[in-house]
């Protein structure tokens, strides 16, 4: 946690601020450890405060360890002003990526003679790289995952509805140490699986349908996402060729990432793969983006992808194919970038299975 902390305060530094406030949950818990859902960060040059109410004052001093913990009574911000001025903070950081358009006039309105300063992705993108800790919580709510899907795969057959599915997976996972879902999961069949984010319906599994399931756990706070594409019944050959063009996208992509590389650079091998396989306009989304303690953060594996890889980075890799009025593709693994190739969260294998 110090570490993360000292990223911050060199962000302080580097963007000539006096303090930042940080009211996010996945920032907060990531440089403080808090997990309550009321509470805000004064983070300085020298003391780091955390604000909050009567009902987490106790957990944020056990969790807390680096922040000086106050509470507040009814109003944050009659709290906060009163250290703006005793820290003699002139240039706050904010989050203008999180807090309303009437939230920012609030905080305008109230902090006197301090400057709100605008911090784009300044914060968010600390998070992009994970430290050790982080990777083994990313390992597990990934194992999780495919443990419940391998569980789930027995009942995928005709007149089974996606939302029976959907609850299976969620039941396992929770009833496995997961805190709940990682997002709303999509199981997607027959032409719903045209749909990149076609989440369950009531619909009836049918005899020939492609069935896609992308769904993750969170765990400790880390979120898993993978998602397989099957068929049940029966395989027609295209069905086989638009896998096989999705899958062969998604292993060279996934060799080719490395640190060094841009997520532009990842996503123009699938992207290429897939277009010369003359399905290049069914391919309408990016190739990838980063997970975390959010489900979607940077770095994004995309065309408008420039951030470099770094070694640490947990990124998804996801191309798919969506025919309408057919069906669709996606294969995806939870991977962590390392200096020469990427480790892979996700064991369950990616061939081809008739269910």
């Amino acid at each position: 946690m110090e570490k993360r902390l000292a990223k911050a305060k060199d962000l302080l530094r580097q963007e000539g601020l006096d303090g930042i406030l940080v009211q996010s949950p996945a920032n907060r818990r990531y440089l403080s450890g808090f997990t309550g859902t009321a509470g805000s960060l004064l983070i300085t040059g020298g003391e780091s405060i955390i604000l909050t109410d009567f009902r987490y004052t106790r957990q944020a001093k056990g969790q807390c360890s680096l922040f000086r913990v106050l509470e507040y009574q009814n109003d944050v911000w009659e709290t906060l002003c009163g250290l703006l001025k005793e820290h003699g903070i002139k240039r706050l950081g904010f989050e203008d990526g999180f807090i309303t358009y009437r939230q920012y006039f609030r905080m305008k309105e109230r902090l006197d003679d301090a400057v709100p300063i605008p911090l784009d992705e300044g914060l968010n993108l600390l998070r992009m790289v994970k430290d050790e800790a982080e990777i083994c919580l990313l390992r597990t709510a990934s194992q999780i995952s495919e443990e419940a899907l391998g569980h789930v795969m027995q009942m995928i057959r005709p007149g089974v509805t996606e939302r029976e599915i959907s609850t299976a997976l969620e039941t396992y996972m929770i009833q496995a140490g997961c805190s709940g879902p990682a997002f709303e999961f999509i199981v997607a069949s027959g032409k719903r699986s045209a749909m990149p984010h076609g989440t369950a319906s009531d619909k009836k599994i049918e005899y020939g349908d492609f069935v896609t399931i992308d769904f993750g756990g969170k765990y400790e706070g880390y979120c898993s996402d993978m998602t397989r594409t099957f068929v049940v019944g029966k395989c027609s050959s295209r069905h086989k060729e638009v896998y096989d063009t999705v899958l062969t996208a998604q292993l060279t992509a996934q060799e080719s990432i490395k640190a060094g590389i841009t997520g532009r650079d990842a996503d123009a091998v699938a992207r290429n793969i897939i277009k010369e396989a003359g399905y290049g306009r069914y391919f309408g989304h990016g190739l990838g983006h980063g997970v975390g303690l959010k489900i979607h953060e940077a770095p994004t594996l995309s065309p408008k992808g420039d951030i470099v890889l770094r070694p640490g980075m947990a990124v998804t890799v996801e191309p798919g194919v969506y025919i309408e009025d057919f069906g669709g593709v996606r294969i995806e693994d939870l991977v962590i970038v390392r200096e020469d190739g990427v480790e892979n969260l996700n064991k369950m294998g990616k061939e081809l299975t008739v269910l």
